[in-house]
């Protein structure tokens, strides 16, 4: 969970596919999504659905960080890594 926490924070406030947080992350999205889902029942991430953009495709989720998930994952960038490491994500 904490690579996925890192990940979305450095962008929190922008919605992110989870296409886009499978290749930022390099988790597979048989990991990807059970993380994301577990988040959003423990209020980490919020989801929504995005109307596609292009006529024929599917509606598609969008996740990003809720306040308290901003906080989880700053408190792990802190305990656990130098401060490089967010600039390194971004």
């Amino acid at each position: 969970m904490r690579i996925l926490l890192e990940a979305m924070s450095a962008r929190s406030q922008e919605w992110r596919h989870g296409y886009d947080l499978m290749k930022q992350t390099g988790l597979q999205s048989g990991t990807l999504y059970p993380l994301l889902m577990r988040m959003t029942e423990q209020a980490l991430v919020e989801a929504q659905w995005c109307e596609p953009t292009r006529p024929g495709r599917p509606a598609r989720h969008a996740y990003r960080l809720t306040a308290a998930g901003v906080a989880l994952a700053n408190a792990s960038i802190t305990a656990n890594s130098g401060p490089g490491l967010r600039a390194a994500l971004a």
